[in-house]
């Protein structure tokens, strides 16, 4: 009989705490909703990829040739013409107030030159005070100046060149450099670990400030079974919250999932056991929701900044990419973008999938170990 005591005791604090879930409506819809809407949202709104930069056209030339050369930069996606200066002085003035971003200057012997096969120069001035959208616009105006130097070429030799070494890039897993099949992964990894870090952060100082802490003291339950039922219904949760973002990625941003679904949801799992084992432990140190909450938000600035949810590892200094090591999410982000759009398999992911486990099985047992079966 003693042997079915422990599952029967758990089953009472799962219950519990369902119960308690259910009577906290406004944060059960939290939970529920906010994933959704933050995915839309982010998904929407990051964009490493910028494009239709205002630009502002100084064409001196006025001939046709100078007018493809322009089409030619809103062909690649990264200008749109929006104004056309009368000077390179209003042209510059533009770009100093930010009225646009970018300039194209056409010098007025363009269209001569090349009818007499001299050399010109076409100016763009690119404001670089972001510069992740100066590096994709400088990007797209040399491309077109080679392009226009190799049909140059061509026209003159009557097509008959044949370049030197051909260079053929083949992008692998997202060939139309979709940035929304990068972000939509990370989004599901930074949603999970931030809303259940911070809402089982809650759980134990949510009793101790409403007194009910004293009724879990006078049971027979000992830590571990206490931390085992506070982390049982969010644990639901999170596999709530995933299947919805899978979803909602899937319908509205066409991301493909390549990998196996079961291997998502079991890597998930270990995931969620981590950062529910995170937020136990942050609510054993802190006294009230108040400090419990901002000892959560600790680790959501390295959630954003380390673990290459936006930015990419390779290019962080050592000693960020170090600290970014001692983030679930870091390991995480690697397996899901590897199953989702690689579709990898067990074999390639097991040693970030150890990483985990080991996350998982250490934050849960300082959670037990912090844990006091007493008020003080």
């Amino acid at each position: 009989m003693k042997r079915f005591q422990v599952p029967e005791r758990l089953r009472s604090i799962f219950w519990k705490e369902f119960i308690q879930m259910r009577r906290d409506r406004a944060t059960l819809r939290l939970m529920l909703i906010t994933p959704v809407m933050q995915l839309v949202l982010f998904s929407y709104a990051i964009r490493t990829d910028v494009r239709n930069l205002p630009t502002v056209v100084f064409d001196q030339s006025q001939t046709a040739q100078s007018r493809a050369l322009v089409d030619r930069f809103v062909a690649t996606g990264n200008f749109k013409v929006s104004y056309h200066a009368a000077s390179y002085d209003e042209a510059v003035m533009r770009i100093d107030r930010g009225r646009e971003r970018a300039a194209i200057v056409v010098p007025p012997s363009y269209a001569r030159d090349l009818k007499r096969g001299r050399g010109t120069a076409v100016q763009v001035l690119v404001d670089a005070t972001d510069p992740t959208s100066s590096q994709s616009a400088i990007g797209a105006g040399l491309l077109v100046g080679q392009r226009e130097n190799l049909a140059v070429l061509q026209a003159r030799t009557g097509g008959r060149l044949i370049p030197s070494v051909d260079v053929r890039v083949r992008p692998l897993y997202n060939p139309a450099l979709r940035n929304a099949l990068f972000m939509v992964p990370g989004i599901i990894g930074a949603l999970l670990s931030n809303m259940l870090i911070i809402t089982t952060a809650l759980g134990i100082t949510r009793e101790r400030e409403a007194g009910t802490l004293e009724q879990l003291i006078v049971t027979p339950l000992n830590r571990t079974e206490i931390m085992l039922g506070k982390i049982g219904p969010y644990m639901l949760v999170g596999f709530v919250q995933l299947t919805m973002v899978l979803i909602v990625g899937s319908l509205l941003f066409h991301m493909p999932i390549r990998g196996s679904i079961p291997l998502i949801y079991l890597v998930s799992f270990v995931f969620i056991v981590a950062n529910l084992g995170l937020g136990l432990f942050f609510s054993t140190v802190a006294r009230t929701q108040a400090a419990a909450i901002q000892t959560s938000f600790f680790m959501l600035l390295p959630n954003i900044m380390l673990s290459g949810f936006m930015f990419p590892r390779e290019a962080m200094p050592v000693v960020a990419k170090w600290l970014g090591l001692a983030l679930p999410l870091t390991y995480f982000l690697q397996v899901l973008r590897a199953i989702v759009l690689k579709g990898v398999g067990l074999a390639e992911i097991w040693p970030q999938l150890l990483g985990l486990i080991a996350f998982a099985a250490l934050f849960f047992l300082f959670s037990v170990q912090r844990f006091q079966k007493q008020l003080d």
